[in-house]
């Protein structure tokens, strides 16, 4: 029969002491995971530090870099904002921000006119021929419809819509046109021409359509300001959809080894807060 008595004192006290140990080597490996690399490990860290300021890109892209046209408290907002504000903290130097374009917000990286664009860009294939890119959110697709349509209610997935009793609408020259008619080959497509909305909202509304394509940020504010809609997939009210995915950050040139992986080190880390400001933002600009 196996004993069951409790340990001994001095077992337990050299066990507790060796957690602590334990624990207090760990320590610093969580502390150095920030530390940005020494001089001479990386040129842009070494010039930044020299220049005393992180140049940053900066173009408003909701919900992740917002401007506040006040006058008044932070002139940004956001988790870019949030996540070059710990940038400039860590490396011990001032935040300056850059005016960009949608045309220049990629370019100025390689004229070296800023140390890394925050306006919030999606990786693509093409742009990763020109810049790296430290990640932190992402696009994706919504499917919304009527809540009292039996079409759309009785789909408990996006793959269910995929039904040739199942219109979906679209707006013709559309970012999600050619997603829908891969996605769905078997629905009926309706194609519309856009009315400057975020989606094709009358067409479900009057049972022209039974479901379509939306952005999931735009959702949020949607299902508020229209009554009776019901979206797929429905975890976390869509937010954390996978349908056409597309991954969102931060870029830096190409090429900058020590200086990348320490940015994504720190983006790893600020992740929960970063979602967490990512959620906020869109709730407030649901309201």
């Amino acid at each position: 029969m196996q004993s069951t008595a409790l340990p001994h004192r001095g077992v337990m006290r050299r066990a507790l002491a060796c957690a602590a140990l334990a624990i207090a080597g760990a320590a610093p490996v969580l502390a150095t995971a920030q530390t940005p690399p020494g001089p001479g490990v990386s040129p842009r860290i070494d010039a930044i530090r020299k220049s005393g300021e992180l140049r940053v890109g900066v173009l408003q892209n909701a919900p992740w870099l917002i401007e506040n046209t006040t006058g008044s408290g932070e002139p940004w907002s956001g988790p870019a904002w949030l996540l070059a504000n710990e940038y400039a903290r860590l490396l011990g130097v001032k935040l300056r921000t850059v005016a960009v374009s949608h045309e220049t917000k990629v370019p100025v990286l390689a004229a070296n006119q800023v140390d890394m664009t925050i306006s919030p860009l999606g990786e693509t294939p093409e742009r990763l021929k020109v810049v790296d890119f430290v990640l932190y959110s992402s696009t994706s697709i919504c499917m919304f419809g009527r809540a009292d349509n039996a079409r759309f209610s009785k789909a408990t997935s996006v793959d269910d819509l995929n039904n040739p009793e199942v219109t979906i609408a679209y707006f013709t020259g559309g970012a999600e046109e050619n997603w829908v008619k891969e996605r769905f080959p078997k629905a009926r497509l309706r194609a519309v021409a856009s009315s400057g909305a975020t989606a094709p909202v009358e067409e479900v509304m009057a049972r022209r359509a039974d479901a379509a394509p939306i952005n999931r940020v735009p959702w949020v504010g949607l299902q508020r300001k229209v009554k009776g809609l019901a979206v797929l997939p429905q975890a976390d009210n869509c937010q954390h959809s996978t349908e056409k995915a597309s991954p969102v950050g931060l870029a830096v040139d190409k090429n900058q080894g020590p200086y990348l992986d320490w940015l994504r080190q720190v983006a790893k880390t600020m992740q929960p807060k970063l979602d967490a400001d990512e959620a906020r933002v869109i709730q407030a600009q649901a309201q």
